[in-house]
């Protein structure tokens, strides 16, 4: 029943209630962004969500445009400004996501929703992540955040998936509210904090394969 019914319920009353209580937050956000980074002010992104459906992902900018002399943009650290580190440490740049999850996109509480470039190298067990939708925070989020390794993030989706409850949405949600005070586990580089997962699977899949040549030469 929670998970078919009252887990969206409460997604539609509470991600609705945030949106109306925090606009005046939205609109100094969106003020100090534009002033601050420039524009646009939201940052869209296309992520899977519930059964691998490709949605547009909202966030607050948290870096600037800067650019090397052949265009290419520059190291994250380096775009990143310490009101955008702020941002992040405060969680306020997934502010904009309460609208992902009045639509429908997202869960309050689910597996992050990582890059679609990612969805050809799940394995099975991984799959499952996308049986839910996504979340604006996780089991994985109160327990690392980017700092886990790939598979112990995975690992902590399926587990979350399997034991998905009413009691378990609440353990997850009062932790992220404890997290954010303590302001930790943000990461300036997720690139350099997480690695890519695409490459690191692709990889170990190229050299389990080039070990089972070698076994049967």
């Amino acid at each position: 029943m929670y998970r078919l019914f009252v887990k969206r319920f409460l997604d539609i009353l509470l991600s609705g209630l945030g949106l109306v209580l925090l606009s005046p937050v939205y609109l100094i956000l969106a003020t100090l962004i534009r002033i601050k980074l420039g524009k646009p002010v939201i940052f869209h992104q296309e992520r899977p969500g519930l059964r691998e459906k490709i949605f547009r992902l909202c966030k607050f900018r948290t870096m600037t445009d800067e650019r090397d002399t052949e265009g290419k943009l520059l190291p994250d650290e380096v775009r990143l400004t310490p009101f955008g580190k702020k941002l992040r440490a405060l969680s306020l740049d997934e502010l904009p996501e309460l609208w992902n999850i009045f639509k429908g996109d997202m869960s309050l509480i689910g597996p992050r929703p990582l890059l679609k470039e990612y969805l050809p190298w799940y394995n099975e067990r991984e799959k499952l992540r996308h049986t839910v939708r996504p979340g604006l925070t996780g089991l994985a989020q109160v327990n690392g955040r980017n700092f886990l390794e790939w598979d112990e993030r995975f690992e902590l989706d399926a587990q979350y998936v399997e034991g998905l409850s009413f009691l378990l949405d609440l353990k997850i949600f009062f932790r992220t509210i404890a997290a954010v005070f303590r302001h930790g586990d943000v990461a300036e580089d997720t690139n350099r904090a997480e690695g890519n997962f695409a490459s690191i699977r692709k990889a170990a899949l190229e050299s389990k394969k080039d070990s089972q040549m070698e076994n049967e030469t």
